[in-house]
């Protein structure tokens, strides 16, 4: 068990990393919470700094949900050991220990989390996702979007999970309760842009 803590830990470390802010403030000295949403995610990094930085972002913050689960995850032998540093990666991106506990809406790191975990229920949600931008050109209403598409395909498509490591997670049903209360935050955290989106004055991406 001690070293399944430390794993935790670890994983929350790497998920509170705000990536975005980080380049912002150490490549173009803009401190991006200062501008556009204001928010520290790939999108605002995008919208701020620009299309490269903003993929740069992406990548970060998705890895910060991949390694926790495939390395730091490998620390311990407990068997729900990749499931609990995958929710202590996206908690340390939500409430960040560098930020005094504030942070972004998750997305990103989520998709990290659940692509090592759960592949195809996370390329349902990545179409989604892609699909509702294209059609809206809004990122916060595809990512609501993929949030409710991978938690129906969790519970409703019977092969959902099957390209699931056993090693990585034993029990479908944990994942099923997991993947439904991140959504349930993704959404949560993105009640402004639903605010914004129902008056008519939602960000457009292009």
């Amino acid at each position: 068990m001690p070293m399944t803590a430390v794993a935790i830990a670890l994983s929350y470390v790497l998920g509170s990393v705000p990536t975005g802010l980080w380049l912002g403030l150490w490549l173009r000295k803009i401190d991006i919470r200062e501008h556009g949403s204001k928010n520290i995610g790939a999108t605002n990094t995008m919208r701020v700094l620009g299309k490269g930085l903003g993929a740069v972002a992406l990548a970060g913050d998705a890895l910060k949900g991949l390694i926790p689960v495939l390395m730091f995850s490998r620390m311990s032998d407990w068997p729900y050991a990749p499931l609990a540093c995958g929710i202590a990666a996206i908690l340390g991106h939500l409430a960040s220990i560098f930020l005094r506990f504030k942070g972004g809406k998750g997305v990103a790191t989520s998709l990290g989390v659940f692509l090592a975990l759960c592949p195809l229920p996370t390329f349902a949600a990545a179409v989604s996702f892609a699909a509702i931008v294209l059609l809206t050109r809004m990122v916060s209403a595809g990512s609501i979007g993929g949030a409710i598409a991978m938690t129906a395909s969790v519970y409703l498509v019977p092969f959902a999970l099957a390209t699931t490591p056993t090693h990585l997670l034993p029990n479908a049903w944990a994942l099923r309760i997991v993947v439904t209360i991140v959504a349930v935050l993704v959404i949560v955290k993105h009640r402004a842009n639903i605010g914004r989106i129902m008056r008519g004055e939602e960000s457009k991406v292009f």
